[in-house]
């Protein structure tokens, strides 16, 4: 047997969790076009030669990050812990897109 206080807590439970659920359906999107967009970059960087990692930018994008995230009230470490984890991933990205394409300039056939 429940009450009315008890049924009430579970709506509301229940609502929250609707819209965390939806949040987090937005962040994977959020994330698979950010990706989109750096796997642009690293191709960019390996026809032109330059390297995956580009520590004068990220340290400008953690500044800013952290900044935006103060300005939400969030913790501006969780923030930075985040987005490294994300820039780490882009470089693994990067360095394998310039593997690949030195791969296939060297399998390529000489001279036509």
């Amino acid at each position: 047997m429940t009450n009315d206080k008890t049924d009430a807590a579970r709506a509301q439970l229940a609502q929250y969790r609707a819209s965390i659920d939806n949040i987090d359906a937005a962040l994977i999107h959020m994330l698979a076009e950010r990706f989109r967009c750096t796997q642009a970059v690293g191709v960019l960087k390996a026809t032109h030669g330059l390297p995956a990692a580009d520590p004068a930018r990220e340290g400008q994008q953690i500044a800013r990050l952290r900044q935006l995230a103060r300005d939400a009230y969030l913790d501006p470490d969780f923030a930075e812990k985040f987005l490294n984890f994300v820039i780490k991933e882009v470089i693994r990205h990067h360095e394998q897109i310039a593997a690949d394409s030195a791969a296939k300039k060297d399998t390529a056939p000489k001279g036509a």
